[in-house]
């Protein structure tokens, strides 16, 4: 199995602005005086010259509009609530927030089918929404997907019954623990995996601090050791500035670590000496976006492993 692809989707915002439906356990969510306009315009702003800069490199983008009568001001993170499989399977996961539920949208399946790419079957976890069981798909995931390992942190938007779920329906060792983060004086649930590590070809990009307990810790460590990965440990501050959410990608030539100007701002030299060892790193201005949406570059991308048609 492949770990990583050349071939990316994104959504472009049309109505991009804090989620107040997510703010609620997500803190790296702030609200600003900005007018919604304002943030938007500057936030399509980000996702273009970010999309280019992909694009310069060899990846190749699926750009999507987003649909303004919707009101969907998450779309630009379609990581949440899709992932593609190199068997041509689609699973669709169960979102916590209610207005993010519109962001799956059946027109992007049929944009990828015209890319090529041959969609085998749909494994649908949605229902779980009903219960109020919540995975958030490679924001709660992160998929080995050449060790078939998969990888979460458990919060309310990561059911520890749907990850076995998931990884009994994918052939997934699941790989469970918590991760906590210090906000108003207490640890607190990370919402998703994806902000305190990555798992790349050769190497892992992880915030060991955020796992409090021992055992947990040693699990990951001697998980990612036994697969041969280079642990590259990052701090609390840092992964506040977004230097665990990451996205190893290939491009016509190079491979790249994907990544925002803040995460790549608060890496030390030494970090980064690491990561070029194995790869480039690509990073694009996305503040505005993080700020109000609380997340960054990796969950704007939703990788396509769907094999091309015959």
């Amino acid at each position: 199995m492949k770990q990583i692809t050349d071939t990316l989707v994104m959504i472009r915002p049309v109505n991009f602005r804090m989620n107040e439906e997510t703010a609620v356990n997500n803190y790296f969510q702030h609200s600003t005086e900005e007018l919604q306009a304002t943030v938007n315009k500057k936030a399509q702003d980000e996702f273009d010259a970010f999309a280019e800069k992909l694009k310069a490199a060899g990846v190749h983008i699926i750009v999507i509009d987003d649909i303004a009568s919707q009101d969907t001001p998450d779309s630009i993170f379609p990581n949440n609530w899709v992932s593609f499989h190199e068997n041509g399977d689609v699973a669709l996961y169960p979102m916590f927030a209610k207005n993010r539920r519109k962001e799956r949208r059946e027109d992007i399946f049929d944009k990828i089918e015209a890319e090529g790419r041959v969609i085998r079957n749909f494994v649908d976890y949605t229902s779980a929404e009903l219960e109020n069981v919540f995975l958030e798909g490679t924001g709660s995931l992160i998929l080995d997907r050449q060790h078939q390992k998969a990888y979460c942190a458990l919060s309310p938007r990561a059911d520890e019954d749907l990850v076995i779920e998931f990884c009994e329906d994918f052939e997934y060792t699941p790989i469970i623990f918590n991760a906590y983060q210090s906000h108003d004086g207490k640890r607190l649930p990370i919402y998703h995996t994806n902000v305190m590590m990555c798992v790349a070809e050769e190497f892992a990009v992880i915030c060991l601090d955020t796992i409090d307990d021992k055992k947990e810790r040693k699990l990951v460590t001697e998980s990612l050791s036994q697969d041969g990965k280079e642990i590259i440990t990052i701090s609390e501050e840092q992964m506040n500035n977004f230097a665990g959410n990451m996205l190893q990608v290939q491009g016509a030539k190079d491979k790249f670590l994907v990544m925002s100007k803040t995460a790549h701002d608060a890496l030390k030299p030494h970090q980064i000496e690491a990561i070029e060892k194995h790869c480039k790193i690509l990073s694009s201005d996305l503040s505005t976006i993080e700020t109000h949406g609380g997340g960054s570059a990796r969950c704007m991308l939703a990788e396509v492993f769907i094999p091309k048609a015959k």
